[in-house]
């Protein structure tokens, strides 16, 4: 499901960092800025040249395959090297973080819970079966944690609730249930998390 936008993307005017691999194997830190959803800029001491293929590492992306653009003093742009559906879903994440920076609401409308018992697993469509660990669940909803990392929309079990993804996270997505769970579905609480 392609990631709608309301607007044109502006370009995020937080830092992340992040490392990213030549094609020598050759390892680098860098600080990413302008993040945007045709690329972004790295602040690095070294640079490859531009069309130089590279795999970066970046906090709350991850994994990134990426194309070195043309340099500037102290760092280098880059442009994504992925496409379809690898690149739409970066794009959501991306977005995601957008209006994470922005400070917009992530929607949720019922309290947060944080089980005792985090430990489940998430299964999608096609029947894969990953683990996740529960951040926190309402009667609506829950956040995991979680190395898969399943587009919007992708309807997947949580446990043995049907759910799909509403959003991205920190390593991990949110899960809007299908069926709302009953008080009595509820998993064992340690108390509510503050909104």
């Amino acid at each position: 499901m392609p990631v709608e936008i309301d607007q044109p993307a502006s370009k995020m005017a937080s830092v992340m960092f992040g490392r990213f691999m030549l094609p020598d194997t050759s390892e680098h830190t860098c600080q990413v800025t302008d993040l945007d959803m045709d690329g972004a800029k790295f602040l690095t001491a070294t640079v490859p040249p531009a069309g130089t293929i590279i795999v970066a590492y970046l906090e709350d992306l991850g994994r990134v395959e990426l194309a070195a653009g043309k340099s500037f003093p102290g760092g280098f742009e880059v442009h994504y090297a992925v496409n379809g559906a690898r690149l739409e879903r970066l794009k959501q994440r991306i977005h995601w973080l957008q209006q994470k920076a922005s400070g917009m609401p992530d929607g949720r409308k019922h309290a947060r819970y944080e089980p005792q018992d985090k430990h489940s697993q998430i299964t999608l469509p096609d029947g894969r079966i990953y683990p996740c660990e529960v951040i926190d669940i309402s009667v609506s909803g829950a956040a995991i944690k979680t190395e898969v990392m399943p587009s919007v929309g992708t309807f997947v079990s949580l446990g043995r609730q049907r759910g799909r993804v509403v959003r991205y996270m920190n390593e991990g997505v949110g899960i809007e249930f299908i069926k709302q769970l009953a008080a009595n579905q509820m998993p064992s609480m340690s108390g509510p998390i503050p909104l």
